[in-house]
């Protein structure tokens, strides 16, 4: 937990959102490197047993809720760090993406999202998810986190991730992932025949006869770019 801690916050950090703290083996290690730590739990039981176990960490805010629920930015600018649930990684970093003012986010997560995340163009792993990260942030695979290393080891390896956030990567973000929703529809299919019916000038672009796993974002965006602009007078 210390080399999570010390990928989030460095040396210092004024502000640390940590979601999803369980019984506080992170939230330990941040308060000794955070000005403040605010701890998101959605859980009463555990909510309860964090107030216990830190009832003196002045620095310490546990905050009772549900993350997806939870505004961000209320704090101000800040570092968001967590042990993400599988099932809700996605939804997850889809929050923190439309949040103003993360400066970066650490997360141990399942490794097989670690790799859809970071993947490169052409690789099994790359697709949608992959995408939408790089669009909104840069994606670092840190280090993987064994078994092991919990009590109880669960039955899949974990790893951990750094997004660095990456501001006005595209001019309209909404707009372009929706299409690479489009364009990722049917991995095995190429881009022309998912995207014919909502962009019919696939058809005369270079790139359509190939599948949007081979494209990396930027040309995936300089393709959206291309398909969305008006028709010339």
């Amino acid at each position: 937990m210390r080399r999570i801690a010390e990928a989030a916050c460095g040396e210092r950090e004024e502000t640390v959102v940590e979601i999803g703290p369980g019984k506080g083996a992170l939230t330990r290690q941040l308060l000794s490197l955070a000005d403040r730590v605010v701890a998101i739990e959605v859980d009463p039981y555990l909510a309860g047993y964090l107030r216990t176990r830190f009832r003196e960490s002045a620095g310490l805010t546990i905050v009772e809720n549900d993350v997806l629920k939870t505004g961000l930015a209320e704090w101000g600018p800040a570092v968001i760090a967590g042990n993400l649930p599988y099932y809700i990684t996605s939804p997850i970093l889809s929050k923190v993406f439309a949040t103003p003012g993360w400066k970066r986010a650490v997360f141990l997560v399942q490794r097989e999202v670690a790799e859809r995340v970071t993947a490169a163009p052409g690789t099994r792993d790359y697709g949608f998810l992959t995408v939408q990260t790089a669009v909104h942030a840069q994606a670092e695979f840190l280090f993987p986190v064994s078994p092991a290393a919990f009590a109880p080891p669960p039955k899949v390896e974990s790893a951990v991730i750094r997004l660095t956030p990456r501001p006005d990567a595209v001019p309209d973000a909404a707009a372009f992932l929706e299409f690479a929703g489009l364009a990722f529809a049917h991995k095995r299919k190429t881009l022309r025949n998912n995207l014919k019916e909502r962009y019919p000038a696939v058809a005369e672009a270079p790139e359509g006869g190939l599948r949007a796993e081979q494209l990396g974002w930027e040309q995936l965006a300089d393709l959206h770019a291309r398909l969305a602009a008006p028709p010339p007078k």
